[in-house]
């Protein structure tokens, strides 16, 4: 004889006046936060991530890895070089708010590179 009870086949009670409670919370509270494409936060990363880098290479920001800040002019223009391609190969496919970040970020780093020349 088997004494076992199997519980995974459990029977599950679920308070139904909870269900209703988000149900109508969902339905009379707008979502605030639109949602952003998993493409849009990779590309937006890419690109902080590239603008870091060539603040460390022009001294702007210390190395992470040495704490010590360094004027690398060559690495620094390679940088910009490759966020130039970037927005140039995605022109047309951003949104406003990629594209302003791109033009602000670029425009910034110029400006911090023609200083360190």
């Amino acid at each position: 004889m088997d004494t076992d009870k199997d519980i995974r086949f459990t029977e599950k009670k679920v308070d139904q006046s909870w269900k209703d409670q988000v149900a109508s919370s969902k339905a009379a509270a707008p979502d605030a936060s639109p949602k952003v494409p998993a493409t849009s936060k990779v590309f937006v990363s890419l690109v902080q991530s590239l603008g870091i880098q060539t603040l460390v290479h022009l001294g702007a920001m210390p190395n992470p890895i040495s704490q010590q800040t360094e004027l690398n002019l060559e690495a620094a223009k390679e940088t910009i070089d490759v966020l130039v391609a970037l927005r140039e190969k995605t022109l047309n496919n951003l949104s406003s708010e990629e594209k302003q970040m791109m033009d602000t970020l670029l425009a910034e780093l110029q400006v911090k590179f023609s200083q360190s020349v």
